[in-house]
């Protein structure tokens, strides 16, 4: 199957308040009134709706901070200082979502929806665990789908000076189209400072590719678990998971710290050309290009073979961490879950 590359531009959400905004006239801007002209022309809704949503509008003035360009990204060092500024070492990432009590939640919920998990398995091609694992990273299992009203914040991005102005403009676009596909108001949808909605935050652009009618009432809302488990099954059949193949291995090096070949989604490479390194598990049988994946601990890093399904979650959210939490919290909630049968 042709792969199909998909960006989500997903941000874990903040636990964060939302200070006062200031309610703002977007309908004075021209590039605004241009806008729903073409909503109107193209896609016919109805003006005087548009005109109302737009002449009050709360400026999400908090979220404009996330999207400036920032330091070029040139060596593993780089990557190293960006990383620990984002996400802490790896025992911060994996402590914060790869712990206990998120996968014993995982394996309830995968009790709970064995149904649907099974259905959804059945047409994709994609295990239960790796579906709730997502879902349990991006909502805590739909306790924590984000704050933000997604149509403020997403006509903040779209028309307050940004790194991002023409890429939210489109997502705008896309909310509205989806809201009124389904005929939800747009002033009542919650989400992240980027705009993601629902138990597995997805961005507008990606809910009619992808997003799916799982539980077949007319509607695609992905604050309801089928729909959820659903849309991402689809996810990633389209992106290209193979239910045959392994995600990942973890493999051994000489040293503490490792700088010998270049780490991450960007880089391929046979397993020959990788001396000095070999897989911990003799199970490991993959016979293609594998990805490096770099984990920077506190005394020292982690080393790791990806297979095509480990860049498969990694199209979900472009972070090598993102991916690694996903493997590892789908081992671990499957574990969890064998206790439950």
């Amino acid at each position: 199957m042709k792969k199909i590359f998909l960006k989500l531009f997903l941000i874990p959400i903040l636990s964060t308040s939302i200070f006062a905004n200031n309610i703002k006239d977007y309908t004075k801007n021209s590039e605004v009134q241009e806008f729903i002209n073409e909503l109107v022309k193209s896609y016919k809704f109805e003006k005087e709706k548009l005109a109302e949503l737009f002449s009050k509008v709360k400026t999400q003035e908090k979220v404009l901070k996330y999207y400036f360009p920032t330091k070029e990204i040139k060596t593993n060092e780089d990557l190293r200082k960006l990383k620990k500024s984002r996400y802490g070492t790896w025992d911060d990432y994996e402590e914060r979502f790869i712990g206990d009590e998120r996968a014993k939640s995982g394996a309830l919920f995968m009790k709970k929806h064995k149904k649907e998990l099974l259905k959804a398995y059945k047409k994709y091609g994609v295990q239960p665990e790796y579906i709730t694992a997502i879902i349990g990273i991006e909502s805590q299992y739909g306790k924590h789908t984000g704050a933000y009203p997604v149509f403020d914040t997403l006509t903040t991005l779209a028309f307050e000076k940004n790194s991002r102005n023409k890429f939210f403009k489109s997502e705008l676009k896309e909310f509205l189209l989806h809201t009124k596909r389904n005929d939800f108001n747009p002033r009542e949808i919650k989400g992240s400072y980027a705009g993601a909605t629902g138990m597995v935050q997805f961005m507008p652009s990606n809910l009619k590719k992808v997003a799916v009618d799982f539980n077949n009432d007319g509607k695609v809302d992905l604050n309801n678990e089928a729909d959820a488990i659903g849309s991402v099954a689809n996810y990633f059949y389209i992106s290209g998971w193979d239910k045959k193949i392994p995600v990942a291995t973890r493999v051994s090096y000489q040293g503490k710290r490792f700088e010998k070949f270049k780490t991450g989604f960007k880089y391929k490479y046979e397993r020959i050309e990788l001396v000095g390194i070999k897989p911990r598990s003799k199970n490991f049988h993959y016979p293609n290009k594998v990805h490096l994946v770099r984990l920077d601990r506190i005394k020292y890093d982690e080393l790791w073979y990806g297979t095509k399904n480990f860049y498969v979650i990694g199209t979900y959210n472009r972070s090598t961490y993102y991916a690694m939490a996903v493997y590892q919290l789908a081992k671990k909630i499957k574990s969890e879950y064998k206790k439950l049968i």
